[in-house]
């Protein structure tokens, strides 16, 4: 009987041992299957193009495909839907950025997802915008911007997409330079750079990303960036700061979000694989080539980053009553 009762407890401890190890060695398998990254803009974007070289390099990494799964909308938020309401198992990422996080939950009604359930897991890379100026812009400089605007109060007139973070960046250099520039929104960069070169409109603040191929060709001239200090591959072109625009420091950034829940041990490894992704200097290539910087970080780091950024461009959004409807 003694020795029954013995084999019984024997039996219930490694039961109750296998089961206790079930969630861990769980996590420890993770990934065991493809990973779907939610980008939340049309292809062919900056956002885009930074999600397939995280999706390109995590998939090598993690040992198993990370997928980019394109929502774009309502200022980038109906993909933050998707991914807020998706299981918290890990396999649905979200590739967020400022637009998704406080600019879109700003302007948007009715938007269904808390930006602030999100857990952060790594930071990617950012990028600085420029201002720039069209051929038949009658200006050359961004003293002779606000001069211009000042005399001659909405004859200068600057593009945007609309509610995207360079209208924010426009509604902001007004506010700071006292300045009646007027800020004309477009649906796309696409057409707004088109409208740039044409002279339908003499100015524009992008990511540099965007503008690059026209400033090698001599299509659009640059003005200034929105950096704290000047470019190493632009260093004739000066910061807003350094033109007498007092604070102006601005950059788009992407960062990894998983969905609220989601266990930290699959946080941390997914952490791990994006700071060692970032390392290679194969990505630090491609990343300057799209005049992006490397972001590398603890989630910790990530979360600290949200709560000093987010509130900046909150306050831009509101600032600039973007209409979305």
């Amino acid at each position: 009987m003694r020795q029954t009762t013995i084999d019984r407890r024997h039996m219930l401890a490694v039961l109750t041992a296998a089961v206790c190890a079930r969630p861990a060695a769980a996590q420890s398998a993770f990934p065991d299957r493809p990973i779907r990254l939610i980008v939340p803009f049309p292809p062919g974007g900056p956002t885009d193009v930074m999600g397939r070289l995280i999706s390109q390099s995590l998939s090598a990494m993690l040992g198993q495909q990370v997928f980019v799964d394109n929502r774009p909308g309502a200022g980038s938020t109906l993909g933050g839907k998707a991914a807020a309401s998706a299981d918290p198992d890990g396999y649905t990422l979200l590739l967020g950025s400022a637009a998704t996080l406080a600019i879109g939950p700003a302007l948007y009604k009715g938007v269904e997802y808390d930006p602030n359930s999100f857990v952060p897991v790594a930071t990617f890379a950012s990028f600085p915008f420029i201002m720039i100026a069209g051929p038949k812009a009658p200006v050359a400089s961004v003293a002779e911007v606000i001069a211009y605007a000042k005399r001659n109060p909405g004859k200068l007139s600057l593009g945007v997409p609309n509610g995207a973070p360079p209208h924010m960046l426009a509604v902001w250099f007004n506010s700071l330079t006292a300045t009646d520039i007027l800020v004309v929104p477009y649906k796309g960069a696409a057409t707004e750079i088109t409208d740039l070169i044409g002279g339908q409109i003499d100015l524009g603040i992008e990511p540099i990303s965007v503008v690059r191929p026209h400033l090698s060709d001599g299509t659009m001239r640059a003005l200034a960036t929105t950096t704290a200090a000047r470019l190493p591959e632009l260093p004739n072109v000066p910061t807003l700061i350094e033109c007498g625009v007092p604070g102006f420091i601005a950059k788009s950034w992407t960062g990894i979000l998983a969905p609220p829940g989601t266990p930290q041990p699959i946080v941390e490894k997914i952490n791990r694989a994006v700071n060692a992704v970032l390392d290679s200097a194969d990505l630090k290539a491609k990343l300057n080539i799209l005049g992006a910087e490397e972001m590398p970080g603890t989630p910790a780091d990530f979360a600290a980053f949200i709560a000093t950024d987010t509130p900046k461009w909150t306050a831009m959004a509101k600032l600039s009553g973007a209409n979305t409807n």
